[in-house]
């Protein structure tokens, strides 16, 4: 029996068709980006955006993303697009971001909100359903989160997973399966996967029909800890202590502590957000464009260093220089001076 020959584009074609694409956004169109976002005016003090590829890029056009432009300040924006549902499906949520001011405190995270969120008044209490990305702050935090709403509360992976604290444009992928695991990706290699259920220290989301024991007290309580991100972050050096018990005092987690105001730099680049609940288009999409710009991104930057290094040689050659000429010309005026006494 002979094999049909297929084309290597009717492939390509075919997997983009069977692929779902709930949201893509990579700025190609210019300022057009403007029509499609909406800045929060919940805050006077939020930081406004503007579309930048950086000081350094692999392309001036492709690289452009949402830049934050203020100092010490908190930033909320948001993208609507159709309602669905991952029920029985593949959810997949990737973006890049690039710290080229080296982060000291802040986070480069997005979150996924229901379809009935007010935009305008976006804030950090906003109720949301997953929030995914990088946090930094000092040398203690340096992680992915990735929080999980569940049951009207919010949920933390209890692993550590560290992120990329360089300058350069980092690919961060979060792949939720119908199966219950998980798989965090960064660069397109994973560094994280496992169980939902596990790592997020739920009940059972097997068995939704079990009623939960909860007050809701303890709910509200829960909720107001989680939506803090922002300004707190868990303890890294913390643990717990040898008498607890977790069948009497519950799951333990470590304390949260306040993060130091006013130590956020702007500068972070927010570029080429895609959900789908294709893992190959997923991957495909990542290849073609941060995959294709990393490369000279780091190229530009090398040689921008070089000419910096170059250019304070060249400054600090001139001062010495100065310097010299100005002790000659001190010594002659006083052996002038001399000569006329």
């Amino acid at each position: 029996m002979a094999a049909a020959r297929v084309p290597l584009w009717a492939v390509c074609v075919l997997r983009v068709a069977l692929a779902t694409v709930y949201f893509q956004e990579d700025f190609l169109d210019g300022e057009r980006w403007r029509n499609r976002w909406v800045q929060s005016t919940n805050d006077s003090q939020f930081g406004y955006f503007r579309l930048s590829s950086g000081k350094f890029y692999g392309h001036k056009e492709k690289d452009k993303g949402l830049q934050t432009t203020q100092n010490s300040r908190f930033y909320a924006i948001s993208a609507r697009f159709k309602p669905f549902s991952n029920k029985g499906k593949t959810l997949i949520i990737q973006y890049t971001v690039k710290h080229e001011q080296k982060m000291d405190c802040g986070g480069g995270y997005i979150k996924l909100f229901p379809a009935d969120v007010d935009q305008k008044n976006l804030n950090g209490k906003s109720q949301y359903y997953i929030m995914f990305g990088p946090d930094i702050c000092g040398f203690d935090v340096k992680k992915v989160h990735v929080i999980l709403h569940f049951k009207n509360q919010y949920h933390s992976n209890k692993k550590s997973i560290r992120c990329k604290v360089d300058g350069f444009t980092h690919l961060y992928t979060l792949i939720l399966r119908p199966d219950l695991t998980y798989e965090v990706k960064i660069d397109g290699q994973s560094i994280e996967s496992g169980s939902i259920e596990y790592d997020w220290q739920l009940t059972s989301l097997k068995k939704m029909e079990k009623a939960s024991a909860e007050s809701k007290d303890w709910d509200q309580a829960t909720e107001g800890k989680s939506q803090d991100w922002e300004k707190h972050f868990l303890d890294a050096r913390a643990s717990k202590p040898s008498d607890w018990n977790s069948e009497l005092d519950g799951d333990w987690q470590a304390p949260m502590l306040q993060k130091p105001p006013y130590q956020v730099r702007s500068g972070t680049i927010f570029d080429n957000f895609l959900i789908t609940d294709d893992e190959e288009y997923a991957e495909n999409f990542g290849k073609a464009t941060w995959g294709e710009t990393k490369g000279p991104e780091r190229e530009m930057d090398a040689i921008q260093a070089k000419e910096e290094v170059k250019k304070a040689r060249e400054e600090d050659e001139d001062e010495q220089m100065m310097g010299r000429f100005g002790g000659r010309e001190n010594i002659f005026k006083g052996f002038h001076k001399r000569n006329e006494l």
